[in-house]
């Protein structure tokens, strides 16, 4: 049987609605780029593991308590340990390993893995998950893919990543079985490498302001 969802971290997710994925390649962008979406109101932060430096700006940005950072593309058991020994506050990755997933509940880390199948949703269920990552979204049939999920699997809550933007992002969200959306829409490389964060503040702004008109404070909450 499923255990109850972590209530601190997965609301945190549902009330922020969209998570950016991110991908530095140099650490002294870590605390701007932080300062950056959280000005636009975007507190709950998942720095990817794609590059040489992402568990250093893990630990960068945990040092500070105004965030809540996580580590994605966690692909194995030694990943998870090396982005929570980093300060990594929540783990994501892009499939469904059982070790991986096994190691965060023992260090009692919240872990969002992906899936994409009936199969693997099963799986999740059956190790004691709630919340899973859909990944990729768009690849495997977005929104007409989560409802047929939503039938044998009413419980299961998704963060679906890949190929969400702001043209999609309402189909998702208004959804019941959807916690959050991921994109990297907002934290582009070509931003980054130009050092644009007040273009980034806005565009985590107007992502915020969009959840805020599609939920409307109740449509795709944690019920």
């Amino acid at each position: 049987m499923a255990k109850p969802l972590d209530d601190h971290f997965s609301q945190s997710l549902s009330d922020q609605g969209v998570i950016p994925v991110i991908v530095l390649d140099h650490v002294a962008d870590a605390v701007p780029l932080a300062e950056a979406l959280s000005a636009g109101d975007l507190k709950v932060l998942e720095i990817t593991l794609r590059s040489s430096v992402g568990l250093e700006c893990i630990e960068t940005v945990s040092k500070y308590d105004r965030w809540m950072v996580g580590a994605g593309t966690v692909l194995n058991r030694d990943d998870a340990r090396r982005a929570i020994d980093s300060g990594a506050q929540f783990i994501v990755s892009p499939g469904l390993d059982e070790g991986t997933i096994v190691y965060c509940q023992d260090r009692n880390v919240p872990i969002v893995p992906g899936v994409c199948t009936p199969s693997e949703a099963q799986r999740a269920i059956n190790m004691g998950l709630r919340l899973v990552k859909f990944f990729p979204a768009e690849a495997f049939g977005g929104v007409a893919t989560l409802k047929a999920l939503k039938g044998p699997f009413p419980n299961l809550k998704f963060v679906p990543t890949g190929g969400i933007a702001l043209e999609n992002l309402e189909a998702y969200l208004e959804m019941s079985n959807v916690l959050a959306v991921g994109g990297s829409w907002m934290v582009s490389r070509a931003q980054l490498e130009a050092k644009n964060f007040l273009q980034i503040t806005a565009l985590a702004h107007f992502a915020r302001e969009r959840v805020k008109s599609i939920r409307h404070e109740g449509i795709g909450s944690l019920g």
